[in-house]
């Protein structure tokens, strides 16, 4: 049995002290790198909006339903720039994390941590072993930053009073449940988007379990757990009735980004038998963080099916040590989609339903010791309300 899980003050430690690919033994395994093993192996005032300074929602859009369209150009205005979709995906480790804001460490703290050191060992691209964007050369994105923010225009990421309530954070929302219809108090907040948490930037793929619990404490957040999750993306901030999905009951895969397929690089199929050939072999072809704008639960969350799988934390209920949890699609899901009620195929290949309640056990890990990555693998972070 694996011993408990250190304080993650340590576990820091222990990261930035020793090469990073030293302790990959698992994402160099690459175990079903080459897909998710499923499939082979009360309403705020407004606030900020998309494109301007901090901004989540006061109200997602209706369930099953699309996102307001944004207001209509004026007379005579020029139309929006289209840009170029690769433009937003980075390899230098300066572009990569200038896109979040570590929290202001205390004295004490720096004792165990050396963001710098950190930073300079988890992020880069070029390789498997680093936080990254995927591989550039294989990467296929069709829409520009240009173009999702101008899907975004007029929609309320985060208003003054979520940012408040969650700390300060930008681009958080708060997230409760309900008790005979009546709200809760909230207890956590959550990104409106994939790490890093940045509207129509590119998610981050590449990072391990372990990595990304520190990535999100050096921000002052921790890794969501499965259950938050899942209230976040199926729960109604009115008291309703949870919805299966995050748009809805029906599962619709245009809504998010779930309908592109594995592509052929160089004339040879995706190859995920260990982490450097899925690097070279598998292309990561995310979209921008909220491109598909009624892809989007109620609380504001967006992208919870489709372009990147996500990390989380699960307590055990037998040995109530905390391990990791893989959960959510990825932008193939196309290829191994199932509705939530259907079947599991007696023959062929697997498929597994997207749902919002849907609890697989992928790549269960300790957390202390939690390397799986991949090529189709991000996460987001949680807060606790204080």
């Amino acid at each position: 049995m694996s011993k408990p899980s250190r304080p993650l003050s340590l576990a820091l430690a222990a990261l930035v002290a020793a090469p990073l690919a030293c302790s990959r033994t698992d994402a160099e395994r690459g175990r079903d790198a080459g897909a998710p093993p499923a499939a082979s192996s009360s309403a705020p005032a407004a606030g900020p909006v998309a494109g301007g300074s901090a901004g989540a929602p006061p109200a997602a859009p209706p369930a099953g339903g699309s996102a307001a369209a944004p207001p209509a150009a004026d007379a005579g205005e020029a139309p929006p720039a289209v840009g170029d979709p690769m433009a937003t995906h980075y390899e230098a480790r300066e572009d990569l994390v200038r896109l979040f804001s570590l929290k202001e460490l205390t004295e004490r703290e720096r004792r165990f941590k050396n963001p710098e050191l950190f930073l300079e060992k988890n992020f880069g691209g070029g390789t498997p072993a680093r936080i990254n964007q995927g591989n550039r050369e294989l990467a296929r994105h069709t829409r520009s930053k240009e173009q999702c923010l101008e899907g975004l225009r007029g929609v309320v990421l985060q208003t003054e009073e979520q940012r408040a309530r969650c700390g300060g954070h930008e681009n958080m929302v708060p997230v409760f449940g309900s008790a005979r219809g009546k709200p809760k108090p909230a207890e956590f907040c959550i990104d409106v988007f994939e790490f890093p948490n940045k509207a129509c930037e590119l998610p981050m793929v590449w990072a391990s379990p372990t990595q990304a619990a520190s990535v999100c404490s050096l921000q002052g957040k921790r890794l969501c757990t499965e259950d938050e999750w899942s209230l976040a993306c199926r729960a109604d901030p009115e008291g309703g009735k949870p919805t299966t999905y995050a748009y809805g009951d029906e599962l619709d895969l245009s809504v998010c980004h779930t309908q592109t397929r594995h592509r052929e690089i160089g004339g040879k199929p995706c190859d995920g038998d260990t982490a450097r050939s899925a690097y070279q072999t598998c292309a990561t072809d995310t979209e921008p963080a909220g491109s598909y704008p009624a892809c989007r639960s109620r609380f504001g969350v967006f992208d919870q099916h489709g372009n990147v799988a996500e990390i989380m934390t699960r307590r055990d209920r037998d040995d109530g040590k905390l391990y990791s949890q893989l959960k959510g699609s990825a932008w193939f899901y196309v290829e191994v989609a199932r509705e939530h009620d259907a079947p599991r195929p007696k023959k062929g290949r697997e498929t597994y339903p997207d749902h919002c309640a849907f609890s697989p056990r992928w790549h269960v890990e300790p957390m202390e010791n939690a390397w799986h990555a991949n090529y189709h693998l991000g996460f987001r972070c949680c807060a606790t309300v204080r």
